[in-house]
């Protein structure tokens, strides 16, 4: 289960015709009445009609519901994709029998394409008559696009419990990702405190994960709590506080880790630690310079273990470090000490050639130490394959 697993919760996905495939392609998320609701979005300045009217929404505390559909991102269309979002919304809303504010739309596909109205409207009653507390798995398929298998995950934290589904593969990097995310809880929590939680335990989560260096028009993470599990509001600062940020974190991590293991075309898996830094900005801003950099990717994806790639990523990260204290670690094996490569690195049995074999593995761990601050970030990247240019060669033929 995800979206579902949290109770008061109920949602549903169809095939609407918004995909040439026919797959699922339109989803419903419906919170019972009373619900609330906040969200993370995208930072680049071309943003999505929906994100614009979910923002929206949300900040006027506002969302009961969220309406996804996938196979147009419904980004740069101008007044049409405004007027678009407002529709789908508003037909969806009627069928709920809601306000209209209360539903929260989402789109994901193709940017520039309009969403297919006729087909979405055609298909929204099917869609709202199908919303059931079994529909998550449906939800979660029917917001992919690239995505070659759903994402999941739940949690429980005492009395409450904590779900979650999302997409993305391709045009990832921190500031969120061309990912959608849904995290659902139980519990009881004001608006204002639910916002507090995405931001002290999501928007780090899912900022620290990057396929391509490429942040997205349509991010959204959308946060919402039932209170259907009874009991007093959750506030901050309480043992249920605590237990409930430790469940909805271990959700967003689960989801983070099978969004980059899903990446388009991705053969490995990045972990890039960062210590010694000034702060965490400083330790992060490295850690994504070496998890975006395609010299870095494109060895990965070789299994090629050359230290000069990650010392060049991370000497070109715009932070001021001193190149005589950094030092690298592929796996166990230490590459690089005081920005010094051994000149016997490649040779048989040297420190490169020792480190192959962590090259090899699904997940590719690479330590930095930039010096002795207490700055430390993860970032999760993955490699750049044959795979990925002809996934993203081909995506709109």
């Amino acid at each position: 289960m995800s979206v579902t697993f949290a109770r008061g919760f109920s949602a549903a996905g169809v095939a609407a015709g918004l995909k040439p495939s026919g797959a699922l392609d339109l989803a419903l998320l419906v919170g019972a009445a009373g619900t609330t609701a906040t969200g993370l979005f995208t930072t680049n300045k071309v943003v999505a009609a929906p994100v614009q009217l979910a923002r929206a929404r949300l900040d006027a505390g506002h969302g009961t519901a969220v309406l996804v559909n996938s196979g147009q991102a419904n980004a740069a269309t101008g007044p049409r994709g405004a007027g678009d979002a407002l529709r789908a919304t508003d037909a969806a809303a009627a069928l709920l029998h809601r306000d209209s504010d209360d539903v929260v739309p989402c789109s994901t596909g193709v940017i520039g394409e309009p969403i297919h109205m006729p087909e979405l409207l055609a298909a929204l009653p099917g869609l709202v008559d199908s919303v059931a507390p079994d529909g998550d798995d449906d939800f979660a398929h029917a917001i992919l696009t690239t995505d070659t298998v759903s994402k999941q995950a739940t949690a429980t934290a005492g009395q409450f419990r904590v779900g979650g589904a999302a997409k993305g593969v391709g045009m990832i990097s921190p500031n969120l990702a061309t990912m959608l995310a849904f995290v659902t809880l139980d519990a009881a929590v004001a608006r204002g405190h639910l916002s507090r939680l995405a931001d002290d335990v999501l928007r780090d989560t899912f900022n620290s994960i990057s396929v391509d260096g490429c942040t997205s028009t349509n991010d959204t993470v959308v946060v919402l709590a039932s209170a259907a599990a009874g009991g007093s509001p959750v506030t901050p600062g309480t043992t249920a506080w605590d237990g409930l940020a430790t469940a909805v974190g271990a959700v967003g991590e689960s989801l983070a880790r099978q969004l980059i293991h899903d990446g388009e075309g991705a053969t490995h898996v990045l972990l890039i630690d960062v210590v010694g830094a000034a702060d965490e900005n400083d330790a992060r801003a490295v850690a994504k310079a070496v998890a975006d950099s395609p010299l870095v990717k494109t060895a990965a994806f070789g299994e090629d273990a050359n230290p000069g790639r990650i010392l060049q990523a991370a000497g070109a990260a715009g932070v001021d470090l001193d190149a005589d204290r950094l030092d690298v670690w592929i796996g166990d094996v230490q590459v690089a000490a005081g920005g010094t490569i051994d000149p016997d690195s490649f040779a048989h049995g040297g420190s490169a050639a020792r480190a192959k074999p962590a090259m090899a593995a699904p997940e590719v761990s690479i330590r930095l130490r930039v010096g002795d601050g207490p700055g430390a970030a993860r970032v999760l990247g993955c490699d750049l394959s044959y795979d990925y240019v002809k996934i993203n060669g081909e995506y709109t033929t």
